[in-house]
């Protein structure tokens, strides 16, 4: 069963209540959550393969945006396992935030940071804020899942793929 490593408490506890609500065959382990540098991500997915097997890894990737240095790891990151089929990649461009803003929008718009996508998430999610208070709460996960909005979300993603200004892999989860 692949183990879930990702940059933040919001993909955590995102991927926690996924697993709950769609009865997904994903392991998470708080202690593989909580760090966005590439550098701590491969000793992560390093660890994982050697005492689990398979990982699935899910970052935002704007940080490379303004750090060459961070830049120039993450695509010694992709050259490394990028085709590892042990690895599932899950980036998303800003962040998170706009693979749960495809639950609701067609767009692929540029968003130049997290905060840019989270304002115009605000219009469908009014309360969400990256806090455990609020992402410790099911019910907005529940939301995003409600109606369909997740195959579309899927659909809308995998339709732009991963070559324009904002783009989420977030369904290679679904794939793997």
């Amino acid at each position: 069963m692949p183990v879930v490593i990702g940059a933040g408490i919001t993909e955590q506890w995102y991927f926690t209540h996924l697993k709950a609500l769609k009865k997904l065959q994903i392991q998470i382990r708080p202690r593989f959550f909580g760090n966005e540098h590439i550098q701590a991500l491969t000793k992560r997915v390093e660890h994982v393969l050697s005492t689990e097997g398979r990982a699935v890894v899910v970052f935002d990737k704007d940080v490379q945006a303004w750090d060459s240095g961070e830049k120039a790891r993450y695509e010694a990151f992709i050259k490394r396992y990028g085709k590892d089929r042990r690895v599932a990649i899950c980036d998303s461009m800003p962040s998170i935030e706009y693979w749960f803003l495809l639950h609701y929008l067609n767009t692929n718009r540029y968003y130049g940071t997290s905060k840019a996508v989270v304002e115009e998430l605000l219009r469908f999610i009014p309360k969400f804020e990256k806090t455990d208070r609020f992402l410790h709460a099911r019910k907005w996960v529940e939301e995003l899942c409600a109606d369909g909005k997740l195959e579309l979300a899927t659909e809308r993603a995998l339709a732009f793929g991963d070559e324009g200004e904002s783009y989420t892999n977030i369904p290679n989860l679904f794939l793997t």
